[in-house]
């Protein structure tokens, strides 16, 4: 097996500590009977809907038949509404879906901060959040510029 690049190591890191992220995260949201990618969805709904499955699923790290059978459950536990309009189905939160996501939001962001915070120096914060946004703009460029 041939030596790994520095690059690859990065990579392997960041999928590691992304695993074992959600995996804390999906135990954290267990009191607020949520998983971390239904609270993405409830989030992303939030912040950009209403949306299509589609759109949904292109900001989402879920695939498009999780995406499907996620939304199945979260309509039937009333915390998003899909809308048939003309040819579109679009999907927005419920009240009750927003104040589902309402408990979760600032304790999961606190959750996650903490990886950070009790790390990093606030420094350090800054030029991991400059890096991996730099990273993250090339693979977006390649992503959809192909």
């Amino acid at each position: 097996m041939k030596r790994n690049t520095r690059g690859s190591l990065i990579w392997l890191r960041i999928m590691r500590f992304t695993h074992q992220s959600n995996l804390l995260s999906n135990e954290f949201l267990k009191q607020y009977h949520l998983t971390t990618a239904q609270f993405d969805v409830l989030t992303q709904i939030a912040t950009f809907g209403p949306l299509t499955q589609a759109e949904l699923a292109e900001r989402v790290t879920v695939t498009q038949g999780g995406i499907s059978r996620m939304l199945t459950r979260l309509e039937k536990d009333e915390l998003i509404v899909r809308v048939q309009e003309w040819k579109t189905k679009t999907i927005s939160l419920t009240e009750k879906g927003k104040a589902k996501l309402d408990d979760a939001f600032e304790a999961q962001l606190a959750f996650q901060s903490s990886f950070f915070d009790e790390t990093l120096t606030k420094e350090e914060q800054k030029t991991l959040l400059t890096l991996m946004s730099k990273v993250q703009k090339y693979s977006e460029e390649k992503m959809y510029n192909k």
